[in-house]
């Protein structure tokens, strides 16, 4: 038997307009963690030296806001498939949100490979950290951030400023401001940190930008509302 309720309970479940805050708080929280990791870990992948000792609980600090990050990311791929709707093309859609996961499960790889650095140093300081197990594990949380995550990140902005400027959803210079940020995240991820800032501040003008229009426009009315 169908419930002849269903549709107006359907149609009450609609992505809030505040839900654009989760861009926001991603690019924030990302930002925030990257600049925190930037001061306390060299640049040089190789070089153990004594930030492990002296820039620990910072380190921590920036590794526990990346969960709370990847959350917000994932309500703000939610928030673009509900800004695009029914003009989403699925080719560009699979890129797209593949390219957002994948940068997203790389970067807690990445996360993840630090927190042990700093729990196994933790566990025992008075070791020498200066091995190759050390190198490796080093190289592989740099690598699979600078090299790997960042340039999925390049992908997801490329593929959602063509979906973008395809639907108009936004202004034009949102996406063609994205292709200029992917290409350099693309071409210097790997040699230039703060490089790295440019993709957080992309989606924070996207996020922005998707507030401003969702508070300007003017609620549906209800079902037994006048």
């Amino acid at each position: 038997m169908i419930d002849a309720n269903a549709p107006l309970i359907r149609a009450g479940l609609k992505t809030p307009r505040a839900a654009a805050l989760a861009g926001i708080i991603f690019s924030l929280l990302l930002m925030v963690s990257m600049w925190l990791l930037r001061l306390s870990i060299p640049t040089d992948p190789l070089d153990v030296g004594p930030w492990l000792r002296a820039s620990s609980r910072k380190i921590t600090l920036a590794l526990n806001l990346i969960p709370f990050a990847g959350i917000a990311f994932l309500w703000f791929l939610g928030v673009l498939r509900d800004r695009l709707g029914a003009k989403e093309d699925q080719f560009f859609a699979t890129v797209f949100l593949g390219s957002g996961l994948m940068f997203l499960g790389m970067l807690f790889v990445a996360a993840s490979a630090t927190g042990g650095l700093i729990r196994a140093y933790g566990s025992a300081p008075a070791e020498n950290f200066a091995t190759s197990t050390f190198t490796f594990a080093r190289s592989f949380a740099y690598d699979i951030m600078h090299i790997y995550a960042f340039k999925m990140a390049a992908v997801f902005m490329m593929t959602t400023s063509t979906v973008i400027l395809r639907t108009r959803t936004t202004p034009a210079w949102i996406p063609l401001l994205g292709f200029a940020f992917a290409t350099i995240l693309i071409v210097g991820s790997a040699y230039f940190d703060w490089l790295l800032f440019v993709f957080p501040g992309w989606v924070l003008l996207l996020s922005a930008t998707i507030l401003v229009e969702n508070l300007r426009r003017p609620r549906p009315l209800m079902a037994g509302q006048a």
